[in-house]
C-alpha cells in the first residue's frame, strides 16, 4: 500500500492577497482593473490602489459602490475574487418612472354618481 502525504499549502494571513476587480460603466466609458491587496482590504483600499477615479477625473463624492450589485460602504472588508463596482448616481427615481407608466396604462374609472 502506497503512502500518500499531504501538502499544507496554506499561507499565514499576513502572506494571504486578495484578487479584486475595481469596475466602472457610464455611456461610452467602461474601465476595470484587477488590484491585488493583503488580507483585510478594505473598498476603499481597492478604490484608492485602481486608481480609477484619478484617471477618469471623477468625482468620489458623486460615487457610490457595490460588491457583485450589492451596495456596500467603503469601510466594507473584500474577500479574494469580489468585483467591487463604483455605481453613479441615479438620474431619476425609479420608482416614480414605474409609477407615471403604470398611471398611463391604466384606464379612467368610472364616475359613481
Amino acid at each position: 500500500m502506497m503512502a500518500t502525504r499531504l501538502i499544507d499549502n496554506r499561507r499565514e494571513p499576513s502572506e494571504l492577497r486578495l484578487d479584486i476587480t475595481v469596475v466602472y460603466a457610464a455611456p461610452g466609458v467602461e474601465e476595470w482593473a484587477s488590484v491585488s491587496l493583503p488580507a483585510g482590504a478594505t473598498v476603499d483600499d481597492a478604490v484608492h490602489e485602481s486608481g480609477i477615479i484619478a484617471r477618469l477625473k471623477l468625482d468620489p463624492e458623486q460615487l457610490e459602490f457595490a460588491i457583485f450589485g450589492q451596495r456596500v460602504k467603503g469601510g466594507t472588508p473584500l474577500e479574494s475574487g469580489d468585483r467591487l463596482e463604483l455605481t453613479r448616481p441615479l438620474i431619476a427615481d425609479p420608482k416614480r418612472l414605474r409609477r407615471n407608466r403604470a398611471t398611463k396604462r391604466l384606464p379612467p374609472t368610472p364616475s359613481k354618481r
